[in-house]
Parts: C-alpha cells; sequence; structure tokens
C-alpha cells in the first residue's frame, strides 16, 4: 500500500499505514534478508483474550547475532516464505489503487500533509512552534507510550531485553506503526528501527522482497522466526511473548482510530517523506536512540531519522523502564532524546543540537 489515497473504511479494518531544549525529563533487519528463498506457508496462533488469530509467519534463522551492523552487514536465511493468500492479500494489493477519485477524508490529507510537510527539514525552524505541536500530539496520546509497565520493568530487570534484538520496519508519521511504537514503550522492549519514508532507498524494498508487499509497521523478531504486518496483530503478539502473556493495555488498540491521526496531522506529516539530500550510507553502523514514544522532544529528532532513513537502535526508556539505570550512567541524567552516534562517538541530549547534527552530518550539502 503506498501513500496514495486510500479508502478510510478499508485503513480501519486492516489497521497499518503502507507506502505512501533541552530533553524531557520523567516526571509523572531485516539484517541483510539477502538469503535463499523457499516457499511455504506457515501459520502460528496468537491468543489474546481466548480469542485464536492465525498469522502467516516468515520463519528466519540467523547467522550473526547482537545489534550491530545493520542490513548489509549481518545475515539471515529465509526457512520459509508465506504463501499469499488471496482472500487477505487481494485486498492488500487493491488498497493502492481503490482510492483514485475517491472523495474521502484521507485522499485530501495524505496530498496536504505531503506537501506541508515538503518544506526543506534541514532548515532552521521555530522551535515555539515545534514544541507546541508535538506537545499536543503527546496530550493526544496520553496515557499510551509514556511510561512502562510494572511487570514489564521488572521482567526486563530479572531477564534482559530479548537475546536477539527485534526488528521494525515502519515511517514515523505512520499511526498504526506507532501503536506499535507505544507497545514497545509500555512493555520495556528495544528495537532495530529500519525507517521507510515514502521515497525510501532501501528499506521498503527490503520489506517488499521479502515479505510480499510494501506494507507498514511490519516486525520481524529473529527469537521466534515470526513475521507480521497488521499492527493490531503486532501488539498482541509483543504482550503474548513478552509481557507474560496478557492482553495489550486497555485503549491501546482502540484509541489509535480515534487519536492516532493528531500527531501526523499536528506534525504535517512530519517523519513521511525521505528528504531528498539524504545521504543515510554515511552511517556504517547504526546509531543509537534513547527515547519513549510519547515524548514530545524524542519526536522530533524520531522524524528526522526517518526522513533520512537512517537505521538506528531504540532504547524505550519510558516512565518507570528499566534502561533508565542505563541512560543516568550514559548520559548522566534521565532526559530523553539521548542519541549516540558510533560513527563519530558524538552523544548529544538535546532536540535542537540533535537535529542540527543529523542534517549536517547525513547530507549532501
Amino acid at each position: 500500500m503506498s501513500a496514495t489515497p486510500i479508502s478510510f473504511s478499508i485503513l480501519i479494518k486492516h489497521s497499518r499505514c503502507a507506502a505512501n531544549p533541552q530533553g524531557h525529563t520523567h516526571s509523572g533487519t531485516s539484517r541483510n534478508w539477502l538469503g535463499s528463498l523457499s516457499h511455504a506457508t506457515a501459520t502460528r496462533g496468537l491468543s489474546t483474550g481466548g480469542v485464536e488469530n492465525h498469522k502467516r509467519l516468515l520463519s528466519v534463522r540467523a547467522k550473526a547475532e547482537g545489534s550491530h551492523g545493520g542490513p548489509d552487514r549481518e545475515e539471515l536465511q529465509l526457512q520459509q516464505r508465506p504463501q499469499i493468500e488471496a482472500d487477505d492479500t487481494t485486498a492488500d494489493v487493491n488498497m493502492v489503487n481503490q482510492g483514485k477519485g475517491s472523495s474521502n477524508v484521507l485522499s485530501f490529507l495524505c496530498p496536504l500533509l505531503k506537501f506541508m510537510g515538503g518544506v526543506d527539514p534541514s532548515l532552521a525552524r521555530n522551535d515555539i512552534f515545534e514544541i507546541t505541536t508535538s506537545g499536543i500530539a503527546t496530550i493526544a496520546r496520553l496515557p499510551w507510550g509514556s511510561q512502562t509497565l510494572t511487570t514489564a520493568a521488572a521482567m526486563r530487570e530479572e531477564k534482559g531485553q530479548p537475546l536477539k534484538t527485534l526488528q521494525l520496519y515502519e515511517f514515523e508519521a505512520c499511526p498504526f506503526c506507532r501503536r506499535v511504537r507505544e507497545a514497545l514503550t509500555e512493555l520495556d522492549l528495544s528495537a532495530e528501527v529500519y525507517p521507510c519514508p515514502k521515497g525510501s532507498l532501501k528499506h521498503r524494498a527490503i520489506v517488499r522482497r521479502y515479505g510480499g508487499k510494501e506494507q507498514f509497521p511490519y516486525l520481524m523478531d529473529p527469537n521466534t522466526g515470526v513475521s507480521l504486518y497488521e499492527s493490531g496483530d503486532i501488539v498482541k503478539y509483543l504482550f503474548q511473548e513478552y509481557g507474560n502473556g496478557n492482553n495489550p493495555s486497555r485503549g491501546l488498540l482502540e484509541s489509535t482510530l480515534f487519536t492516532g491521526w493528531v500527531p501526523t496531522i499536528l506534525r504535517a506529516g512530519r517523519g513521511m517523506t525521505l528528504w531528498e539530500k539524504a545521504q543515510p550510507e554515511l552511517a556504517a553502523e547504526r546509531l543509537e536512540l534513547f527515547s519513549y514514544e510519547n515524548s514530545q522532544y524524542a519526536r522530533i529528532v524520531r522524524e528526522a531519522l526517518c526522513e533520512l532513513e537512517l537505521p538506528y537502535i531504540l532504547h524505550n526508556a519510558g516512565k518507570g523502564s528499566s534502561k533508565i539505570k542505563t541512560l543516568l550512567q550514559r548520559a548522566g541524567s534521565d532526559k530523553v532524546p539521548y542519541l549516540i552516534d558510533p560513527n563519530t562517538g558524538v552523544c548529544l541530549d538535546n532536540h535542537k543540537e540533535i537535529i542540527s547534527y543529523l542534517f549536517q552530518k547525513y547530507c549532501s550539502t
């Protein structure tokens, strides 16, 4: 599915998006999936609240572990690839063309947001406007994506992060990708994030090649071999697998349809389209970002990372997170965002400085 106009009813039904000052304190890959292919069908049941939902899976086998490397430096060999199911995927494929000529709100909204967000993102910004619009977006999404569940933090303290880092293909402006990032914050999970803005130079092609369609969010879990598209399915899977089998937080899934679009609209499409001067290939190693989904300051940084298509390791550090200790040790405070660039040794904790640095370092002159 692309950023071309689409049917709002279909978007709600499928719950996904596709192709097309200071820090804030807490107060209150595909890793080169260029392996050999063998076609098969795999299913795994996800039980949430007694309901059995069968998911199509992409089974993977890691050849290298850890979260360092990236799509061009680590390999996973595909063992199974889902067979296209006509009753489900036909509708997905048709979404690209279905919205043409439609008068629904999204057929107007998406091009408008692209136009509004099409200004040079590397230029100096009105910080008051940036913080205000992002702040209102944060209020609209409260309480989701702001704090870690107590049980999840305790589990991470006891067991640590999953052995192999989760891999998420998404783009910042997508409300359904936001839903998944909120779940990651609540579950105190880190993830390798591969931004897939419209005009993507690499990451969208990876998803299309090995997932079968260009649709987001797209999660790969190398620990279990599970690969999922649907945001609702991803959230349920994450809570079942890494949330001690619990159901998603009350209202997390349902609220996306009502307020999930607020940050996208208020931020005028930021984090949706690749900046034409972006040079993500300059980053030999993935950057690291301490953040939590609903931080008004971290949101602005994630938008820039998306517009530059820079892959990064996302360390979610919401209120109550087990990562606060690590953040304090590395940054000297619990402020987010906190960016670490292993390519240059630069560490920054001010959103304005981070934005300026990213567009100077990873753009053509």
